[in-house]
C-alpha cells in the first residue's frame, strides 16, 4: 500500500492489475495447500466450499496485461481480471475434477475455526500465507465486492480473448 499510495502521489502513471488465483497453484491440486497435483483419493474444502473464487491461467493474465499497458481505458485505474466462466467456487472445481476423471473423492470440510486454529505456532510468513487462503476461500475476498468506478473488468474491456476456462486447464492432469 505504500509503494501504491506512493505512485499515485507522484502521479505516475499506472494500471495495477488484480489478477486473482493463479491456475498453476490453485487448480491443478483443487486449492489444496503443499501440492499441484489433483488429489487422488481427499480433497479438503474450505468451509461449505461455496465462496467464489477466480481462476487465472497464467498466459490469460500475461495476455490481460500487455492488452492493457496502452489502453487508454486502463490508465490510472485497476484492471480485474474476472471472467465470468473463471469464477467458480471450490466445490464447482472439485465437480470439474469428479467430472473429467470419472473419480468421485472424498471431501473433508474445514470449518474456519479449525482452518484458524491450525495457523497456530506457524512461522509469520506460513500464517500469512494461510491467512490469503483464509479470505480467499471462507471469506470471497476475489468476489463479494462490485467493481468501481476506478476499476474496468478485463473479459469486458477485451471479449476477444479466448481465455483458458478451468474445464480446459485440468484437462492436462488427466
Amino acid at each position: 500500500m505504500i509503494v501504491r499510495k506512493a505512485i499515485e502521489d507522484a502521479n505516475i502513471p499506472f494500471t495495477y492489475v488484480s489478477a486473482n488465483c493463479f491456475a498453476g497453484y490453485f487448480v491443478g491440486s483443487l486449492s489444496q495447500l503443499e501440492t499441484l497435483i489433483p488429489p487422488k483419493d481427499k480433497v479438503r474444502i474450505y468451509g461449505d466450499g461455496n465462496a467464489k473464487v477466480v481462476y487465472m491461467d497464467e498466459d490469460d493474465i500475461a495476455t490481460y496485461a500487455i492488452k492493457a499497458i496502452d489502453d487508454p481505458r486502463t490508465l490510472n485505474r485497476t484492471l480485474y481480471l474476472r471472467p465470468p466462466e473463471n469464477v467458480l467456487s471450490q466445490g464447482q472445481l472439485v465437480e470439474i475434477w469428479e467430472r473429467l476423471s470419472g473419480k468421485k473423492l472424498e471431501k473433508i470440510y474445514i470449518p474456519g475455526e479449525d482452518f484458524l486454529a491450525s495457523m497456530k505456532g506457524m512461522d509469520y510468513v506460513a500464517q500469512a500465507g494461510m491467512g490469503h487462503f483464509y479470505h480467499i476461500f471462507y471469506e470471497g475476498c476475489l468476489t463479494n465486492f462490485e467493481i468501481g468506478e476506478d476499476g474496468e473488468e478485463a473479459s469486458n474491456l477485451y471479449p476477444e480473448v479466448k481465455y483458458t476456462r478451468m474445464d480446459e486447464y485440468l484437462k492436462i492432469f488427466l
